[in-house]
């Protein structure tokens, strides 16, 4: 009997240490996609149990280090769809998911000029949202990487809506001296004419986001539209970098 508890107790103990949270903190450095000039930082803090992303907070700072905004995450009720709020205070923007039920997908979103606006999108079974969708193309990157074309519904809090969207390999490339392979995501109907694809890089091996190029979280003062933006997750800072960098959460 005292084998059969110590048996049980060591795995216990080894399961409990296997779910151990970990966290990982990096920055994403961003750039104008035209221009290329650059725009603010991403400092990440995420939460990661036994491979998974679990939940995670990010925060926007501009070049001249003031802060942007902010964004919390958790993917507590579904792999790819996470409750979360943005919120870019400097704009009076917010945006979110407040609820993921078994039939539906609860999204807000408030500007000043709509003031708090929310919507229900019916929820499937292949269904992603806001940066649950890297999980989603994280679990199908061996399709992808052998050329297969991967198909989901992406949930737009910003559009209060649904769209079908669709992921494909568009290339094998090298980031900082690596091999990597590009993806490219757009939507999976007419619509695909009226919205700029988005492009990412990503290790095969390791499966890590590399490089992001699309449409961003962040509000182009000039337009009052999110920034076109290339985020790239480099090793080490690049040199157009600010010289202080906001603390790692």
């Amino acid at each position: 009997m005292e084998r059969i508890a110590l048996s049980a107790l060591v795995l216990f103990v080894a399961g409990a240490a296997q779910a151990e949270t970990q966290v990982e903190r990096f920055y994403g450095y961003a750039y104008d996609l035209a221009s290329g000039k650059y725009l603010y930082t991403e400092v990440y803090r995420e939460e990661i149990e036994q491979d998974r992303w679990i939940s995670g907070h990010t925060s926007y700072y501009a070049a001249d280090g003031k802060r942007l905004g902010e964004k919390t995450l958790s993917f507590a009720a579904n792999p790819y769809i996470p409750v979360y709020t943005l919120s870019l205070p400097g704009y009076g923007y917010s945006e979110g998911i407040s609820k993921v039920g078994p039939d539906g997908v609860q999204m807000f979103k408030e500007t000043p000029e709509k003031g708090r606006q929310t919507g229900t999108a019916a929820k499937v079974g292949n269904m992603a949202a806001d940066s649950g969708f890297h999980s989603y193309l994280y679990d199908h990157m061996p399709e992808l990487a052998a050329g297969q074309t991967i198909k989901f519904q992406f949930a737009v809090a910003g559009q209060l809506d649904s769209y079908a969207f669709r992921a494909r390999k568009v290339g094998d490339i090298r980031f900082e001296g690596k091999a990597a392979i590009q993806l490219k995501v757009d939507p999976d109907s007419l619509l695909r004419y009226l919205v700029d694809p988005l492009i990412l890089t990503y290790d095969p091996q390791t499966r890590r986001l590399l490089e992001y190029r699309g449409i961003s979280n962040v509000i182009n003062p000039s337009t009052g539209r999110p920034y076109n933006a290339r985020i790239a997750y480099y090793s080490k800072p690049p040199d157009d970098a600010p010289k202080n960098l906001p603390p790692l959460d």
